[in-house]
């Protein structure tokens, strides 16, 4: 999730109306191969995070505010992945891979607007977390209704503000060129093409990675710090306890910020072939995975998922 860009000499040029991907290959026959993976990873992750969603809505013992986070978490990946999987589907079987520069801001406010909202919810998961572990007796006091309506609201209004933003001001832009190398619309790429000046985006640059990354991250630290310490001073009731709910959160956060990492530092100095799958891996391993973390390590949603698969087996 790249937010720094340059600032280039102002050069003469006409308006941008498409932009063209140069890191498609051209695989010939084997891209039908290529598209037929990339199709069932989609449907996986649409089924996979669609499930656990149905159950934590239909089943009211899931009311939780733990729960609702998660339902929070699952939606984001539907979000993201579905603003990446059907572009992937329809260039990897295209034979011209141009978009329509409206179409590709979109893209690039939907993927980046996904990466905030993944780091708010592991943030508001995280703080979940600490309250229930290290507050017991006044979760419920300080986790009503109210407050987890209110922390999964700005989950997802604050980055949808900030990457509007962050959108406008590169769609303002001044382009030389069209040319991204990558196999998505990506920020960073299209202000590199700016001729114009770009100082107000380096700026917001830094003012929405600290807000979108560092101050989650900060949330997040604080979150298990705390954990921690009353992990290492309580019973060993109370750390099975916070293993069994931390270790798939633990698990999420690592592995998202794997994928955002190599995104920000956007090297160059690898194999195209590697750059590009790791390009794409915040966006196709984080839905993946949560499903499966979640689904198979917290006991309450895996019984209640073989129920509901059993129940519709039953009916046909």
């Amino acid at each position: 999730m790249m937010f720094f860009f340059k600032c280039v000499k102002p050069l003469n040029s006409s308006a941008v109306s498409h932009f063209t991907l140069s890191a498609y290959m051209d695989t010939g026959p084997w891209r039908y191969f290529f598209f037929l993976i990339v199709l069932c990873l989609y449907v996986l992750i649409v089924l996979s995070n669609v499930l656990l969603v149905v159950v934590i809505c239909v089943n009211r013992s899931l009311h939780e505010p733990m729960y609702l986070f998660l339902c929070s978490l699952f939606v984001n990946e539907l979000y993201g992945s579905t603003g990446l999987f059907p572009f992937l589907l329809l260039h990897i079987l295209s034979d011209s891979h141009t978009v329509a520069a409206p179409l590709c801001f979109l893209q690039i406010f939907c993927l980046f607007s996904y990466g905030g909202a993944e780091y708010l919810n592991l943030a508001v998961m995280s703080y979940d977390r600490y309250l229930a572990i290290c507050h017991p007796l006044q979760y419920n006091t300080h986790m009503t209704v109210n407050k987890t309506a209110a922390l999964i609201g700005v989950t997802w209004l604050w980055p949808l503000l900030l990457c509007l933003v962050m959108t406008s001001l590169s769609e303002s832009l001044h382009l030389c060129e069209n040319v991204i190398h990558k196999v998505y619309c990506d920020n960073y790429s299209v202000v590199k093409l700016s001729c114009s000046n770009t100082s107000v985006n380096n700026v917001y640059g830094l003012f929405i990675t600290s807000v979108s990354i560092l101050s989650p991250l900060t949330l997040i630290l604080f979150s298990y710090v705390k954990i921690l310490r009353v992990c290492f001073s309580g019973s060993s009731q109370t750390r099975q306890k916070a293993v069994a709910t931390c270790s798939p959160h633990l698990v999420s956060l690592l592995n998202f910020s794997f994928g955002a990492f190599f995104e920000i530092l956007q090297s160059s100095s690898v194999h195209i072939v590697v750059r590009i799958v790791l390009s794409v891996y915040w966006l196709t391993c984080q839905p993946l995975f949560n499903p499966l973390f979640y689904g198979l390590k917290l006991s309450k949603i895996r019984f209640l998922c073989k129920s509901l698969l059993f129940e519709l087996r039953q009916t046909k």
